[in-house]
């Protein structure tokens, strides 16, 4: 598989993983799908996105997958260099995945118009670490493992 072919794969079931796990979690706890990325479209509309209908969710969806897409890229594209992360992608997979959600968490929200928000305690905390181990970083590595192991 060629590396860009990692990227649009990896962002397709990475992207879909991540949806399905906040639908699934934030559903039974009350929350519409559609609410959930008006959620994610408040980081670039600030609090009008609720109010925003469907136009605001497929914006939502937009941007949950082109944050998809800047994940697995990094990861993809660095992998090509630091040959370590697909030669153990399970503990680098598992690493970057962790990475990931204390970058969104601390980084990427506080400076988007969403703003500062403290870190979830409990439930929506374990969750939010496990399926970005177990459903971004592996996942990542994974593709970015096959996308080298292809080229040669």
């Amino acid at each position: 598989m060629k590396w860009t072919r990692a990227i649009a794969l990896g962002t397709a079931v990475v992207g879909t993983l991540d949806a399905i796990d906040a639908v699934v979690f934030f559903g039974l706890r009350g929350a519409a799908p559609v609410r959930i990325f008006q959620g994610i479209a408040a980081g670039l509309m600030g609090p009008s996105a609720r109010s925003g209908g469907l136009p605001a969710a497929a914006l939502g969806l937009v941007l949950h997958y082109t944050v998809a897409f800047g994940i697995v890229a990094t990861y993809v594209l660095a992998s090509r260099r630091l040959t370590l992360l697909t030669r153990r992608p399970v503990v680098c997979g598992a690493l970057y995945g962790l990475g990931a959600y204390f970058f969104m968490n601390l980084v990427v929200i506080p400076l988007s118009a969403i703003g500062p928000q403290r870190l979830a305690l409990a439930a929506p905390l374990v969750n939010g670490l496990l399926i970005h181990v177990f459903g971004i970083g592996m996942p990542t590595a994974w593709f970015a493992k096959n996308s080298r192991e292809s080229a040669y």
